[in-house]
């Protein structure tokens, strides 16, 4: 495939230490699998095959990073090391055997192949938002605000939680507490306005 002209730009206009690694890990990449194609995606290079996902790769100010976009299906373990999956590239002698990349870029494109979606770490449920007691002292005291509180989703009590928290002077508590009251009162999520726009 025709390389991107701004996969180019993009190389070129980075610090003389991560050129060589990012060139090298593009002509590895091409060398070995012709029909992944590459763009720019969240302003660094991309590379795709059969319009998926398959890694990125990018430079910094001090690094350069790499990374399969399937980061827990070929795990490495340097994940969280830095942006990809192989730590901080600062020389092409940091990066990995060229080996071992293609091999993992062989198991990236046979999942790919095989219809396998990436697998994404689960997301853990947020807690329940602490109640501040102004509020919790105007909702014990209005029976309908407290029932329509209690059939709220969590994270619509939250944005409530967070929105009375956050005032600075106890005058502004006071008027989130007051329209907080008249609006759960109604059944009114704190951004009823926005939504149906």
């Amino acid at each position: 495939m025709p390389r991107d002209p701004r996969v180019d730009a993009y190389i070129a206009s980075k610090n003389d230490f991560a050129k060589p690694i990012l060139t090298h890990l593009r002509d590895l990449i091409h060398g070995h699998a012709p029909a992944v194609e590459e763009t720019i995606k969240w302003s660094m290079p991309f590379f795709t095959y059969k319009g998926t996902p398959l890694a990125n790769m990018a430079a910094f100010k001090e690094h350069a990073a790499f990374g399969f976009w399937d980061r827990l299906g070929l795990a490495t373990g340097k994940e969280g090391d830095a942006m990809g999956q192989y730590g901080r590239l600062t020389d092409v002698a940091k990066l990995p055997p060229d080996a071992l990349l293609l091999d993992r870029l062989d198991q990236a494109l046979a999942r790919i192949d095989a219809g396998e979606k990436p697998k994404r770490p689960a997301r853990g449920s947020k807690p329940e938002a602490e109640v501040p007691p102004a509020l919790a002292e105007a909702l014990a005291g209005d029976e309908q605000a407290a029932a329509n509180w209690n059939a709220f989703p969590p994270s619509c009590r939250r944005e409530y939680c967070e929105w009375v928290a956050g005032a600075k002077r106890n005058e502004t508590r006071a008027k989130r507490v007051a329209l907080t009251i008249e609006q759960i009162r109604e059944g009114k999520k704190l951004n009823w306005k926005y939504e149906n726009c």
